[in-house]
């Protein structure tokens, strides 16, 4: 691997939002953002794939034309990043698709977890050779299947006499906590944009909250605050991971049930949920004299919220990733892009300290044009 391949990672998250897409050259383990896109979610293929993580009834039916249609979507995506980068489909070694995640479960008698979105497909269209499913072989050895980007942050990112924590915040906020001693911890705190993005949607008609500007219109309300926090989830050890699954808009009605609430109170409420839950977490590993917390993700460009990380975490440096050269929208896609490359190369990339896996392996499933 002495000589530089290209890659382009896909990353369509939990907060569904769109499809980004990074095309990097990979040297190794130096990594380099060349281009990238990002591609609107449709609105019918999004509201689909809500429906189904917040449990509502579906059959294979609509799960397979889901499956094909973010397939089609995925290698548009694709299409889009090369036509406007300059670069040809020949030049790529290999694509990195995550899929759309419909749903996470790996606790319990059957583990399992579901990523929609048809890798023979973009293979097909695209002409590029297609790494997809990198979770479910870190569950099959006992892993969570999750988080899997800490390891991309141990290899770009680098501890020296102080802890770095990597933030990312999407739907869900994970955390990988790089030590002064070399080890990696890492897994999800939970939620992060998505109760807010469900709240402000209820009641604003808007997606999300700009800049947290209407939860600044509120109050923080204590017992609410209380009340949140006090889901189990946020005491269970780790490795853990979660999603929609758990943190979704029925959670939060059943938490504010017989409770009379202003809607602006509990959207500064869920702001400080998301950073109480990061904060007391990160600060649990806090070592040396200037432990640094970088944040990447959607919730970085919240500024209410990154105002009250820096609140609760008054020792650390709290900045986004661009802060270290790298360009936080595009972390996880690029993730997905370095992911690829380890499996093409047979090399492993799971951490089994972090995902709870019995032992390292290379993720993931290659899908020939």
């Amino acid at each position: 691997m002495d000589n530089p391949e290209l890659y382009i990672g896909i990353m369509s998250g939990t907060s569904m939002d769109g499809v980004d897409s990074a095309l990097v050259s990979l040297t190794g383990n130096t990594i380099k953002l060349l281009a990238h896109d990002s591609l609107p979610m449709p609105e019918s293929i999004k509201q689909r794939l809500l429906n189904i993580c917040l449990g509502q009834p579906t059959n294979l039916h609509e799960i397979g034309q889901l499956d094909h249609q973010l397939g089609h979507l995925y290698a548009h995506a694709v299409e889009q990043l090369l036509a406007r980068s300059g670069y040809r489909p020949e030049q790529i070694t290999a694509i990195g698709n995550h899929g759309q995640t419909v749903f996470h479960q790996p606790t319990g008698e059957t583990p399992f977890t579901i990523q929609l979105g048809d890798a023979n497909i973009l293979a097909t269209r695209t002409g590029i050779t297609t790494v997809a499913d990198f979770r479910r072989k870190d569950i099959a050895l006992g892993g969570q299947g999750a988080p899997l980007v800490p390891a991309f942050h141990q290899t770009i990112f680098n501890a020296t006499d102080s802890t770095l924590v990597v933030l990312n915040i999407g739907g869900i906020a994970n955390i990988s906590v790089l030590t002064t001693d070399k080890r990696v911890i890492g897994y999800d705190t939970g939620p992060g944009n998505v109760l807010m993005d469900y709240w402000c949607a209820q009641h604003t008609g808007r997606a999300y909250d700009e800049d947290g500007q209407w939860a600044r219109q509120g109050k923080l309300d204590l017992a609410l605050l209380q009340r949140l926090k006090q889901d189990t989830y946020f005491s269970q050890p780790a490795p853990k991971s979660t999603g929609r699954e758990w943190f979704n808009l029925a959670w939060l009605e059943s938490k504010l049930a017989g409770l009379s609430v202003n809607q602006q109170d509990v959207q500064r409420t869920l702001c400080e949920l998301t950073a109480q839950t990061i904060s007391e977490q990160v600060n649990q590993y806090a070592q040396g004299a200037a432990p640094q917390l970088l944040v990447c993700g959607g919730g970085a460009q919240n500024a209410l919220l990154m105002e009250r990380l820096q609140a609760n975490l008054p020792t650390w440096l709290v900045a986004p990733t661009q802060a270290k050269g790298v360009d936080g929208d595009y972390m996880e896609a690029m993730a997905f892009a370095w992911l690829a490359q380890r499996r093409i190369h047979g090399l492993p990339s799971n951490l089994p300290e972090v995902t709870g896996a019995k032992r390292s392996t290379s993720l993931g499933v290659i899908y020939l044009p």
